[in-house]
Order: C-alpha cells, then sequence, then structure tokens
C-alpha cells in the first residue's frame, strides 16, 4: 500500500531528515576537555554483520571504510536508523505496511543477525593525569564493545536496557581520533531483559535492537565521582524544617594513593570534606547536619504536585580536586518533599504528599514504537499532561531517560515507574515461563541499581513498580528490594500493578481487574472490578477514535470502510494480530445501539467523539466523586496517556498529538475546581483538588428536554470548597416529562460571577444494564444500552465566532468566543475547535486549549483560547464544527497592538 500524500506529525519530519542523514559525512565527536565533561557519541554508522563480516579489530580500527553503511542519530535503534535513511520507501506507519518489514526479503531478515555500530571520536591533546572512561546507558539486547582494535568488553557484560556500564578506556585511547565500534546483538523481550509491546501495537521488526539511551564519553582526573544524591527529610505536619544528607561516591583510577577533596554547594550551602583513597578504592563521601550544620533548613521551598502548590528546585555541585587540580564534577537537581504510602482500611494503596492525600490521576505512558529520541516532542507531551489536568505517569517498563524524569520535576507531575509485564521480566514469575538464569539475575540486579540511581533524586517519582501484571518470584522480588536499599530508596516499593504481594513488600494495595474494552459510563461508579474504589493501576473503556483527519493519515481506504461497516473486521492498528482488541466489536456495537447505526465514516467519528469524551470523563469522575467515601477511590491510570505509533485504541491523545474527544472528556473530569454529576447517586458534587479552601461559589443545575426546554432548575450560593475534597451540592429528584434524550447543564461560578467550571451531559431514560456475572478480564457485557438515538434529529444550530490572535514569546494565542443566538433552533451540541495555519494550512499541532468539544443553548456564549508554536507567516483560520452545527472557518484577526 501506497503513503498518502498528506504530512505525519512526529513521523515524517524524521523522515525527512533521513536524506540529509545519508549524504553527511559525520565529523568524528569532540570530546570536551574539561575534567567531569560528559560528551555523547552524537552519531554512528551502522551496518548488518552479514553484510560486514571483518573482525571487530579491524573495525574498530583507523582507516577502516564504512562505504555503504547507513549515518545515524546517536541514541538510534537499527529500525529508528533504516528509517532515517529512507530505507523504505513506504510510510511504515500507514496502513498495514511495517508487516512488510517484519518479513524477511530476497537478501533475508535483517534483524537475526548482528549489527556494527561505529563512531570516531577525537580527544584533546592536553591529556596529562586524565582518564576516559566509556559509558553505555543500556544496550538492547547486548554488545560486544572495541576501542581502536581493543576488545574492552563482550556481550555478556554489556547486556539488559537498563544497566550503566563503565569502562575506563584510558590504555587504549590516545590524543586525536579514536575508534569505538560495538556488535550489537538481536533483541528478543521473550528472552531477554530488554523491551516488549504485548499489544500495545505491533512489535518493532527489529525489537529495538541498539544503543537506545546512547554511548558517553567522560573525561576525568584521577578521582572520579559519581551517583551524587541528595536524602531529604521534611518535618511534617508544619513543613517548616527539612534535613539534607548529601553521598557521593569517589574512586581513584590511578594505581596509587590519593587525596582528594571534595568541595561543593547544595541549596545555597557551602560542604567540603577530605578523604584518602587507595589505589582503586571507591568511597561513599556523605554529607549531614552533623558535619555540615547549614544542612538543616528553616523554610525550606516545598516540593507540590501539579494543582496542590508550586515545584521549586534545588541544585546540587560538587568538585573533586587532587593536588589543588580540578579532577571531576557532579551535579543534581533535587526537590525537597515527603512521599509515603499506606493501606487504607480495604486494602489499597493510597499515597501521601507531603503530609497530604492525593487522589492518583494518571495515565499511562509510551514513548515512540522504535524508540526515537525527539526532545521537543516530549516536552509537548507533558504540557499536554498538564494542560489534561492529570498528576500522575505511570511507566510500565520502557523507562525512560534523564530528560522526561526532569520534564516531570519541572512541571509537578508525579512518577510511578516500574518493570513491564508478559515478557522475560515476568517470565519466573509464572508457572511454565522461561526460568532466569545466573546471568539474567545479575541483569535484573544491575537494572534495578542503575534505575534507582536515575530515579532517586527526582521529587516527581514516587515509587517503584517491581512487578506488573504479577508479583516477582521471591528470589527476584529480594533481588529488587536489596538493590533498591542498597541505593538508600526511601520510596513506596509497590509489589506490582495486580492485587498481589511479595515478602519484601506486603500487599501491592493494586488492583487490575479491567475493564480494558468498552463499558458504559455509569459502569465507573460500580462497587465492584474496576470501579471508582481503591487503585486502579490500568483500566479504560479501550478504543479511543481519532478525529477524521488523522485516520486518513493512518488508514487505507479499505480499512477507513472496514473501520465504520464492518465492526467484526481486524483492524491492524487497533492492536497486535493476536489480541482480542485487534478488533473493535465492542466498541462498534455500543455506539450502534447508543447512538445510531454510522452512515458514513464521517458519521461514525461524530459518534466515538461523544462517546469517548462522555466516557472518559465519567471514569475520572467517578474517582473524584469517591476520593472521601467510606470505600475511598485512592488512584486511577487511564490506560493509556498516548501511543507508540497511530492507533485506535489506549489513548488521550493520538500519535499526531490532535486532541480529540477523549482528551476534552478527561481535561473536562480534571479540572482543578469542578463540578459534576453522578451516575450512581443523581447527586451533584463539586471538586477541589487545589489545597486552598474556596469560598463564595455559586452554581446553576438545569435539567433539559431535547428541545431544549428547561424541565428543572435549581441556583445555589455562598458554597464553600474545602480544598484536597469533595462535597455533594444536590441530588437530582425525579423529573417529570423528560424527553428519551435529556440534558443535564451544570455552571460552576466565583462569588463575583466568573465562570469556574461548566459541564453539559446527555443522558438517556433508558440506562444501561450490565452483565456483571459474565464479566472476564477485559470486558463486561452489556445487556441493555442507552438510546441516544434521539440525537440524530437535532434540528440544525447556528453558532457564531469571533476569533483574535495575539503573540506571546514563542507562542501564538488565538481567542475565540462562540456564541448561539437566542434565535437559533436548537442546542449547538459538541462544538469542536481547531487552528490551522491558512485556509489550506496544516493544523496547528501541539496545542493547548483551554477548553473544547462545547455544548451551548440558544442565548449562550463562552471564550476559549489556545495557545501552539508561531510559525510562518500564514493567516490564523479558526474551524468550528459540531454535532449539528455545520462547519465553519473564520480568520483570527491579529489582536491589537500584536505583531501579527
Amino acid at each position: 500500500m501506497q503513503t498518502p500524500a498528506r504530512h505525519v506529525f512526529g513521523m515524517m519530519a524524521a523522515m525527512a531528515v533521513s536524506a540529509v542523514h545519508a549524504q553527511t559525512a559525520y565529523a568524528p565527536t569532540q570530546v570536551a576537555v574539561d575534567a567531569g565533561s560528559t560528551t555523547a557519541i552524537g552519531h554512528w554508522r551502522i551496518q548488518d554483520s552479514a553484510k560486514a563480516q571483518q573482525r571487530g579489530a579491524d573495525i574498530s580500527s583507523a582507516g577502516f571504510s564504512t562505504e555503504g553503511w547507513y549515518p545515524v542519530t546517536g541514541q538510534a535503534t537499527v529500525m529508528a536508523g533504516l528509517l532515517e535513511n529512507g530505507v523504505y520507501k513506504n510510510d511504515v506507519f500507514y496502513s498495514d505496511n511495517l508487516r512488510a518489514v517484519q518479513v524477511p526479503d530476497s537478501s533475508g531478515n535483517l534483524f537475526v543477525t548482528p549489527w556494527w555500530y561505529r563512531s570516531e571520536f577525537t580527544l584533546p591533546k592536553n591529556r596529562a593525569g586524565m582518564h576516559t572512561l566509556l559509558r553505555a546507558n543500556g544496550m538492547i539486547a547486548s554488545a560486544d564493545v572495541w576501542v581502536n582494535g581493543h576488545l574492552v568488553a563482550d556481550h555478556g557484560e554489556v547486556a539488559g536496557a537498563y544497566p550503566v556500564r563503565g569502562f575506563d578506556v584510558t590504555p587504549w585511547v590516545h590524543a586525536g581520533a579514536n575508534v569505538l565500534a560495538m556488535r550489537v546483538h538481536p533483541a528478543d523481550p521473550r528472552m531477554s531483559l530488554s523491551i516488549g509491546w504485548v499489544d500495545w501495537n505491533p512489535t518493532p521488526p527489529d525489537n529495538n535492537m541498539g544503543p537506545w539511551r546512547g554511548v558517553d564519553i567522560v573525561q576525568t582526573g584521577p578521582v572520579e565521582l559519581s551517583f551524587p544524591q541528595v536524602l531529604s527529610t521534611l518535618s511534617l505536619p508544619d513543613l517548616a524544617h527539612a534535613t539534607l544528607t548529601v553521598k557521593v561516591s569517589a574512586k581513584n583510577l590511578d594505581a596509587v594513593a590519593h587525596d582528594t577533596t571534595i568541595t561543593g554547594t547544595v541549596a545555597g550551602v557551602p560542604m567540603q570534606q577530605t578523604v584518602h583513597l587507595a589505589p582503586g578504592q571507591t568511597q561513599v563521601v556523605s554529607f549531614s547536619p552533623a558535619t555540615t550544620p547549614g544542612l538543616a533548613l528553616n523554610h525550606p521551598k516545598i516540593w507540590w504536585p501539579v494543582g496542590m502548590g508550586e515545584h521549586p528546585l534545588y541544585q546540587l555541585e560538587m568538585t573533586a580536586a587532587v593536588d589543588g587540580a580540578a579532577s571531576d564534577r557532579a551535579t543534581a537537581t533535587f526537590g525537597v518533599r515527603s512521599v509515603s504510602s499506606n493501606l487504607t482500611q480495604q486494602g489499597y494503596r493510597q499515597f501521601f504528599i507531603n503530609g497530604k492525600p492525593v487522589l492518583i490521576r494518571g495515565a499511562g505512558w509510551a514513548p515512540d514504537l522504535f524508540m526515537r529520541d525527539n526532545p521537543a516532542r516530549m516536552e509537548a507531551e507533558f504540557d499536554y499532561v498538564v494542560n489534561l489536568g492529570l498528576n500522575t505517569l505511570r511507566s510500565e517498563g520502557k523507562l525512560e531517560n534523564q530528560r522526561f524524569y526532569d520534564l516531570a520535576d519541572r512541571n509537578g507531575i508525579l512518577i510511578l515507574a516500574g518493570w513491564e509485564c508478559c515478557d522475560k521480566w515476568e517470565s519466573a514469575a509464572k508457572t511454565g515461563g522461561e526460568p532466569w538464569h545466573a546471568a539474567d539475575e545479575k541483569i535484573a540486579e544491575d537494572s534495578m541499581a542503575s534505575e534507582a540511581r536515575l530515579l532517586r533524586n527526582h521529587p516527581s517519582v514516587i515509587g517503584f513498580l517491581i512487578g506488573s501484571d504479577n508479583a516477582p518470584a521471591p528470589r527476584i522480588a529480594k533481588l529488587y528490594a536489596d538493590a533498591l536499599h542498597a541505593a538508600d530508596w526511601s520510596l513506596p516499593i509497590v509489589s506490582a500493578a495486580a492485587d498481589q504481594a511479595t515478602a519484601e513488600t506486603g500487599p501491592s494495595g493494586m488492583k487490575m481487574a479491567g475493564p480494558y474494552d468498552w463499558i458504559p459510563p455509569a459502569y465507573w461508579y460500580a462497587d465492584k472490578l474496576g470501579g471508582a474504589f481503591g487503585f486502579d493501576s490500568e483500566v479504560s473503556a479501550g478504543a479511543d477514535i481519532p478525529r477524521l483527519e488523522d485516520l486518513v493519515r493512518m488508514l487505507s481506504p479499505q480499512e477507513q470502510e472496514a473501520l465504520w461497516k464492518y465492526p467484526e473486521a481486524r483492524q491492524y492498528h487497533a492492536s497486535a494480530d493476536w489480541s482480542p482488541f485487534a478488533v473493535l466489536t465492542p466498541f462498534d456495537r455500543a455506539l450502534a445501539h447508543r447512538y445510531g447505526t454510522p452512515t458514513s465514516l464521517a458519521d461514525y467519528v461524530a459518534k466515538a467523539q461523544l462517546d469517548n469524551y462522555d466516557n472518559v470523563r465519567a471514569q475520572f469522575e467517578a474517582f473524584n466523586a469517591h476520593m472521601d467515601a467510606d470505600k475511598p477511590a485512592t488512584g486511577v491510570i487511564y490506560w493509556m496517556l498516548n501511543n507508540a505509533w497511530p492507533s485506535l485504541h489506549w489513548h488521550l491523545y493520538d500519535y499526531f498529538m490532535n486532541p480529540a474527544g477523549a482528551y476534552f472528556g478527561a481535561k473536562k473530569a480534571n479540572e482543578r475546581v469542578h463540578i459534576q454529576y453522578s451516575y450512581d447517586s443523581n447527586g451533584i458534587v463539586l471538586v477541589n483538588h487545589s489545597l486552598d479552601d474556596i469560598r463564595g461559589l455559586q452554581a446553576n443545575i438545569r435539567v433539559r428536554n431535547l428541545d431544549g426546554s428547561v424541565r428543572y432548575e435549581k441556583h445555589l450560593q455562598d458554597i464553600d470548597a474545602a480544598g484536597n475534597h469533595t462535597r455533594q451540592l444536590a441530588a437530582l429528584p425525579a423529573v417529570a416529562g423528560l424527553s428519551t434524550v435529556y440534558f443535564i447543564e451544570l455552571d460552576l461560578a466565583s462569588s463575583d460571577s466568573k465562570p469556574v467550571s461548566r459541564n453539559v451531559y446527555w443522558l438517556s431514560t433508558r440506562p444501561d444494564a450490565l452483565d456483571w456475572a459474565h464479566s472476564n478480564w477485559y470486558l463486561t457485557p452489556v445487556t441493555q444500552y442507552a438510546d441516544l438515538t434521539m440525537l440524530q434529529s437535532l434540528p440544525a444550530a447556528t453558532s457564531e465566532i469571533h476569533a483574535t490572535t495575539r503573540h506571546e514569546g514563542n507562542d501564538d494565542v488565538t481567542t475565540v468566543t462562540l456564541s448561539v443566538p437566542a434565535s437559533s433552533r436548537a442546542v449547538a451540541l459538541f462544538q469542536h475547535l481547531s487552528i490551522k495555519r491558512g485556509a489550506h494550512g496544516d493544523l496547528a499541532l501541539p496545542i493547548q486549549w483551554n477548553d473544547n468539544d462545547i455544548t451551548l443553548w440558544p442565548g449562550e456564549q463562552m471564550t476559549l483560547t489556545a495557545r501552539y508554536e508561531a510559525r510562518g507567516t500564514a493567516a490564523t483560520v479558526v474551524e468550528v464544527s459540531g454535532w449539528n452545527v455545520p462547519a465553519q472557518s473564520v480568520p483570527a484577526a491579529a489582536a491589537q497592538g500584536t505583531d501579527h
């Protein structure tokens, strides 16, 4: 199948640079001269060992010809490198083109033999007393490493996705040009502790083989500093005092003894200590209030999760000096905060930050399918997480690099990290699973130690799940726990994402009871399975359908037709071929019964957006409603936040970063101060996720028929909302004379009548009914569907649009006022706004809206804002469409006083 002539966000950009890479003769990586410098290998040339059959000693020697090899970036996996070079003429993310890569061609399978990675680096001339260290930050699956013709380490030493391996290569390097070569061995997540994808998406053809976290060249003097760490203890509940303990490892790399003086500052406090190191000795050097009184801080700056306070960070800087000359440096960023957890009376885990209980409202993180590193995209994704109102990300394997955790720290996003399920990582926990050998246990232990050192300084990190779908076997659980404790790990260690326990950690306090496929919104309010009680570690209603413009980017015409016509059809972009989620049958059946059988792809997408918004909103709102209940809801991880490639399943925003119904349903539910309806009690609930008490709020509650007539109305004034709590404002009575489909309209305003929260529900007098007795691990069947089909009879509504754009820094900000004239015939249901760069230009993506997918009645209006990167000179155009609102485009004129 051929690629459509369309721009594909985040993927075509990588393809576009491939021609540049293919023609570039990379200069050697210039290693910084300073002691304590770290220089990443910026690029490689790679080749299949079936074609490059020379010895490692030859390939790592000067003058070796790499003609015909592929130039790739420093963290490229084999598949990512081939994509950089345009090896595949068809877009592998479109339709089922990836299948062709997975099937061997006439030259054989490219990914069953090792691949060579070769690079050159240049060392400065003045190197007296200096040591050069080679650091591999994780290898999938393993590698033999040569420097200048010398075998530094074999694949038994450099193995595993996560262990950081360091080697002193000083004896084999010299001033000027040097050569590094690695023979990277094939990966198989069933057989090695690497990375697997289970049913998230198709398996990458190369199983992500390569130096996915990069390789560094480190310059240091005779004493190396490593693993800087700051432990903070915060006084509770007053938060008035904190004590800091600073630790760093000092290693003598020489064959003679050295005295080294370690100086530095932490949170502005100076430190100094001199230690004697025997040849080859490593010593942990510590500073505490006992040695450095200034490390007892008064009135420290406290780090809070987003929505609960600010996220200030402190700096640690350290230098080791030998004979008065700087030998090495170490830095770290940290925050002062307290993290703890306990089990509720029902046995579910609850987290506390700085002594305050926090309702975990998060989603599951996915990197790019080929592990391509894209700093700008990652930053944009964190902007989305904040915009969504989430406070947590869960990493089930695919643990990220330093940048990810730095972004989490800066944005106040909590991180629940952990190992993944369903491959070698859990095989030792399963009966009949692949047994672990001593080498596997060593890799697992080193993986845990490396991740602990990476994570422990980050205030965003609140725990580690040493198992996912299954807790580790007893021996492995102890290995993990011991490695964490050896790293001074002070955070909760959780046995699994499922309801399991280990001797070292006790019960997980988590539940993993589904669903992963379609269920109705009312499901979330149930007191069983995945309902809103306790801590749901991964859960959602399954399919999340992208907007129409994205479906045509990812699906062939035949797949598009099957999507709306044939519910039993397997979709390559839904899930792995073998998975029950490769078909969207439960979702499609519900859509047809509840909203009416789709009549076209556009009609299918419109109905899917309504459903996704409604269902995702209900999931988060149910946990909001029950956070203070006798059987409290303590956490929910939406499965998932994003996708590794364009997908029809499990995301709050799609691969193209185009926010749709699921996004705005989640955003609505996760407003900091929020008004909502409860399906279980007909209650109207006020939610305050901030720590501040809010007084003098006012609320309007209306129940409307399909024709817009108000059947019930209530106005409430002088409402107080306690910080970090919910309260029920009212219970809707039985309302007579309702149409088959009716609306609940909720408005919350401040004491001076400024809008705070607005929420609109479309409901049926015929409720959804669930067959709980026949539930399985991913689905609860439905015996009766709500009837929302009368929405199809809504007459066309009129919407008036006024839009302006102003320039702020590197961004454009567009303000749109939507109003429905009093003379309009009907409600303007589910109006969606998009921004285009010119009348026929691309969508402005990524983009942050303050609200979207909104519903207004005649005489009502709302003002919405969108922020996005300023780019080009084309005039901004706002597109508005809705369920029963004809699509229209209007220019967003430059606001007065801007440079647009």
